[in-house]
């Protein structure tokens, strides 16, 4: 088993974002008989993203197994299997969903280790769906990560590469705690390079997507492949541009963040999700209560969604999200992000 960032991996191979989810809970599961699966419709339907395709042909229907659609239901069963030893990946359809059974998650499952001083843990994952783009209207669009990030007792992930899905993943059913783990489901058919051999990229380490010295984006999820394309044009005007994944909102890898602003000294912090009360005023506090603040050539600038729900109408889609020249004339930049 190799952990991240000590040298380079051989026998990589292309597989999807999908695949990826798939191959770590296979493997996870395989090697340790407390793992677990549960949700609605991922045995024979194989989940609304195909994610669990063959799973309960190897597992069975005892480790595979279908529930009712009853989010509080299965996922308070989640809870109650977790704290006596067993280690559940609970998935929802849709992070929009998570509403249902939020006492579940953030009274129950992130609470019980502090209230029992300790003595219970509970090692449980739960995998969802999120983010727009996919014309599946208000309700099934949302990206709520920030709302798990202001919960003690939950870790919050979002992968945005197949690599990093898988190894995050595998940390993640590894944990003792539980953990959020949010897939954007723009990025399930997204090929990538993943290493055939065991790893495990450990939580709460941002990645450094692209080196740059000009300005750096802050970024995770999808927006960091929007990002980089947007790194990749200014580079033909001579702009250095350096990207950040986060990849783990909670923990945060502040010191990564702290690094990369003082480095280039302009920063732009972008996200996915509604840009009022969203993660990236949180980056944005992180540096400002840094040193790093007093090395910035310019104020930080942060993307994020319009303040609305996010429509069905396809011509009103692109206007969700802000349309503007995120890096601004006291950038010496310019660039429409989206």
């Amino acid at each position: 088993m190799r952990i991240e960032e000590d040298g380079e991996m051989s026998n990589t191979r292309e597989i999807t974002y999908r695949e990826a989810v798939r191959e770590a809970m296979c493997e996870e599961m395989r090697r340790d008989e407390n793992v677990y699966f549960m949700g609605e419709d991922i045995g024979v339907y194989c989940g609304a993203f195909g994610v669990s395709k063959g799973m309960i042909q190897e597992f069975g229907e005892e480790r595979v197994r279908e529930t009712p659609i009853s989010e509080t239901a299965f996922v308070g069963a989640g809870v109650g299997s977790a704290i006596t030893g067993m280690r559940p990946i609970v998935e929802l359809m849709f992070s929009d969903f998570m509403a249902v059974c939020y006492d579940q998650i953030i009274n129950q499952a992130a609470k019980m280790h502090f209230m029992f001083a300790g003595k219970v843990n509970v090692p449980m994952v739960i995998r969802t769906a999120a983010g727009g783009g996919t014309g599946a209207a208000a309700q099934h669009s949302q990206s709520l990560e920030q709302m798990y990030c202001n919960v003690p007792g939950l870790k919050v992930i979002i992968p945005s590469t197949p690599y990093d899905a898988k190894g995050l993943l595998k940390s993640a059913i590894r944990d003792n705690n539980t953990v959020i783990f949010l897939e954007q489901k723009k990025l399930y058919k997204e090929k990538g390079p993943v290493p055939e051999e065991d790893y495990v990229i450990p939580l709460g380490v941002a990645s450094l997507a692209r080196e740059g010295t000009d300005v750096s984006v802050i970024t995770y999820g999808r927006m960091v492949q929007m990002s980089l394309q947007v790194a990749e044009k200014l580079a033909a005007e001579g702009i250095s541009v350096e990207v950040l994944d986060l990849r783990t909102l909670s923990p945060l890898d502040r010191d990564a963040v702290i690094r990369t602003a003082r480095k280039t000294r302009r920063v732009v912090v972008v996200h996915e999700s509604v840009q009022f009360a969203g993660f990236g005023g949180e980056i944005v506090s992180t540096i400002a209560d840094s040193d790093a603040f007093y090395y910035l050539d310019a104020p930080i600038k942060r993307v994020g969604g319009l303040y609305c729900p996010v429509p069905f109408n396809p011509s009103w889609r692109p206007a969700h999200f802000r349309r503007r020249s995120v890096l601004r004339p006291q950038y010496g930049i310019r660039c429409n992000l989206l």
